[in-house]
């Protein structure tokens, strides 16, 4: 089916005027069209000289119709829904609210537009290698005839971060001229990026498998899977498979081509295809797994200005979140109101909140979905709360114990599919008939153990508060707790934390405590094995310090090492510490819960962190890890004639003795094909907790390298052998088809 010829991406073709939405007040016309190459759309203003603005199809993940977005209902008024919609992009790129003149236009771009991510959603590899190849050769053709000399390709190879000099890349281009004419047309520049594109290196391992260097017989596949790619038992099969995958032409067996394909490919990618998908036992209690978690969830961008913001917890959610957090405070109208206290971020409304979270809580996971709340609010409004709560959230909002019986563990993921959680104060525990004159310190964070959520010290003790301070209290410290909503709080009871040992005796399955990070930190240093077993029945938060005013993070792995299963983290905050939840929560179909380690899950667990050698299964590997090649690395620096110096760095993170970083040296001006060779070796104590980062730098002598790309795993995830590395953007999303090609192995270390 010819895109082209679809009458909706006609009228997106031929171009429309709409009008760009950023606010009540700023809304203006742009002119919107969809270039020839069907995969990118070119706007810019009327009055605007040369100046226009472009993005691809890729980028865009859905489109919303009618007042999908806070931009759009603040409007609603003045624009029919049906004349609006939003465009939203992967990653943290905001969205793109327009309207259009009219219901059909609108009509045309919402589905044409919708029908283009289809288009790119089902694309093959090869499809989607060949879209690239039209996309340079569309960049480069600059007088758009169609053809390009040797002048515009030399241009083009700069463009793909390829520094070549001038006598190879004419011997390559008269290569691929077969017509003699001294220009390319697109099948013999097509050519000519296959000469470009072959790969030494993976001839290199084809040729040492193969008896007659031409092909590999499915004998030959099937050795280089056994033994190249440590694939076992499931070699035999394997190989059959990949022939009729990667080989259309009849032969029974592999061509070069076939081979390089099947390397590029997810089965032939670092990660295992069988530990992506859901594969974990669900039915533990909720305490033996690290939940995904997100701080502020209300923000997108710092913690003093930034807009508060219902899109925040829609891109959480949708990244697979299970715990968002909920700054309530009085509004002045009756309603509670969501924002981060005492500062400038704008405020959102809790029902409109509730009802996001409602709507979006599911779409990424089935498994449960805990509402951190830091409750502000005085009685009233508080039993207002509780009211939406019920109302917008009906059934999904667990209010009853399950079976009726005051539990001894905490209820598995499994048993609470599709269910929202509360976590906040209660009035009394499950098992006491409740005791109505309760009051509390209500918020959590602010007073968990005096250490204030503010830009103050660390843990100041109560008594040393100066004059100053009592002058404007934070919140009012003591106030009632209202019936209706502590009644809402089932598994996730509030409780400040009085150390280990009252816990041991004490603690009740269902109470928590949050933690800030220094002292979760603390905790984890001088008291590992204790932490590890309160964290086997009980759950624990941690936050980051108030000092981090600019939402920047901490890193979890510190706080996973001992088991703590609600990390909360500034998703809004790209970077390693995101990048680190990102690779820990790829597993297990990103659902948001992923189980920890048997020795974590043993409530009579001597584990510790700081002697993983003392564990009784205790067995260390090593890492060994030879960084070939890169591929078509995208480029840092747009300026015309730069090209990047790549280098590659593995990081590993886990326990404190596992941590390490190893680099490549650097290759000079070569984006597009370098190669290294170079073999990088680590020791894992505790492999079962190690998360490992690769990351493509740019090197820079003079100032900090610049990052080009990273992608971070779960040790456990790692396949063996031959892998390409696909590499992701500093915001998450994939960047093909840049791509760093390894050789693994994993031996115990004896």
């Amino acid at each position: 089916y010819c895109v082209q010829d679809d009458p909706d991406i006609k009228v997106m073709m031929a171009g429309s005027t709409l009008r760009k939405v950023k606010s009540r007040s700023w809304k203006k016309q742009r002119h919107f069209r969809l270039l020839e190459d069907g995969m990118t759309i070119w706007y810019k203003s009327r009055w605007a000289g040369k100046g226009h603005s472009t993005f691809s199809v890729t980028e865009v993940e859905a489109v919303r119709e009618g007042h999908q977005s806070e931009v759009l209902l603040s409007i609603a008024e003045e624009f029919p829904a049906d004349l609006c919609f939003t465009l939203v992009f992967h990653g943290r790129q905001g969205n793109l609210d327009l309207v259009a003149d009219s219901p059909e236009e609108a009509q045309a771009w919402i589905q044409g537009v919708r029908k283009l991510i289809h288009k790119v959603q089902t694309m093959d590899e090869k499809e989607r290698l060949d879209q690239w190849v039209w996309d340079w050769f569309q960049k480069a053709d600059k007088n758009k005839d169609g053809k390009m000399n040797f002048k515009e390709v030399r241009k083009l190879l700069k463009m793909m971060n390829v520094d070549m000099n001038e006598d190879h890349a004419l011997h390559l281009f008269t290569m691929a001229d077969k017509s003699e004419s001294g220009s390319l047309e697109i099948e013999q520049f097509v050519h000519f990026y296959k000469i470009l594109t072959q790969r030494d290196e993976v001839w290199k391992v084809f040729q040492d498998y193969s008896g007659d260097g031409e092909k590999l017989m499915l004998e030959e596949l099937e050795n280089f899977l056994m033994m190249g790619q440590q694939e076992g038992e499931r070699s035999a099969q394997l190989a059959q498979e990949l022939i009729d995958s990667y080989e259309p032409s009849e032969s029974g067996a592999m061509s070069l081509d076939g081979f390089q394909k099947y390397l590029c490919s997810q089965e032939g990618s670092i990660f295992k295809p069988e530990q992506r998908d859901l594969h974990q036992d669900m039915s533990q209690p909720l305490s033996h797994y690290f939940i995904s978690s997100s701080h502020n969830t209300y923000l997108l961008e710092d913690q003093l200005r930034g807009q508060s913001s219902l899109e925040a917890y829609i891109q959480a959610l949708k990244r697979g979140c299970r715990c968002v957090e909920v700054d309530c405070w009085d509004g002045s109208d009756g309603e509670p109101i969501v924002y981060h206290g005492h500062t400038l971020t704008s405020k959102i409304l809790f029902k409109d909140v509730i009802s996001t979270v409602k709507e979006y809580a599911f779409k990424a996971s089935d498994f449960p979905v805990i509402l951190s709340l830091e409750n502000h609010c005085g009685v009233e409004q508080q039993t207002i709360m509780a009211e939406h709560l019920s109302q917008i959230l009906g059934d999904m909002l667990l209010t009853t114990v399950l079976d009726g019986q005051v539990p001894q563990q905490l209820p598995s993921p499994q048993e609470l599919k599709g269910k929202i959680l509360l976590k906040a104060k209660k009035i009394g525990g499950l098992e006491d008939c409740i005791d109505e004159t309760l009051t509390d310190e209500v918020s959590d964070e602010e007073e968990a153990n005096g250490d204030a959520e503010s830009p103050s010290a660390e843990d100041p003790p109560a008594e040393s508060l100066t004059e100053n301070d009592k002058v404007k209290p934070r919140v009012k410290s003591k106030s009632k707790l209202s019936k209706e909503l502590s009644d809402l709080v089932l598994y996730c009871k509030s409780v400040h934390f009085h150390g280990f040992e009252q816990a041991r005796l004490h603690g009740k399955c269902y109470e928590m405590s949050s933690f800030s990070e220094s002292k979760a930190k603390r905790l984890a240093k001088e008291a590992g094995t204790d932490f590890v077993q309160y964290n086997t029945r009980q759950l624990s938060r941690i936050y980051p310090s108030g000092l981090r005013t600019d939402s920047s993070n901490y890193n979890p792995q510190d706080m996973w090492n001992v088991g703590c299963q609600i990390v909360a983290l500034n998703f809004q905050t790209a970077g390693l510490e995101m990048d680190l939840s990102d690779g820990l929560f790829r597993q297990n179909g990103g659902c948001g819960y992923v189980l920890k380690p048997d020795f974590m899950r043993d409530g009579n667990t001597q584990f510790s962190p700081e002697k993983p050698e003392e564990r009784p299964d205790y067995k260390p590997l090593r890492l060994s890890i030879q960084v070939i090649s890169g591929q078509q690395l995208p480029k840092v620096n747009q300026k015309e004639g730069s090209i990047v110096d790549p280098l590659v760095r593995v990081e590993i993170y886990g326990v404190p003795q596992d941590q390490a970083k190893e680099e490549t040296s650097h290759i000079n001006n070569n984006g597009f094909n370098p190669v290294w060779n170079e073999t990088l070796n680590f020791i894992l104590h505790t492999p079962e907790l190690t998360l490992v980062r690769f990351v493509v730098e740019d090197y820079d002598k003079a100032s900090r390298n610049d990052f080009i790309g990273q992608f971070t795993l779960p040790f456990t995830c790692i396949q063996a052998g031959y892998r390409h590395i696909h590499l992701l953007s500093k915001d998450g999303t994939p960047i093909p088809p840049s791509s760093i090609f390894v050789n693994i192995s994993i031996s115990e270390l004896t």
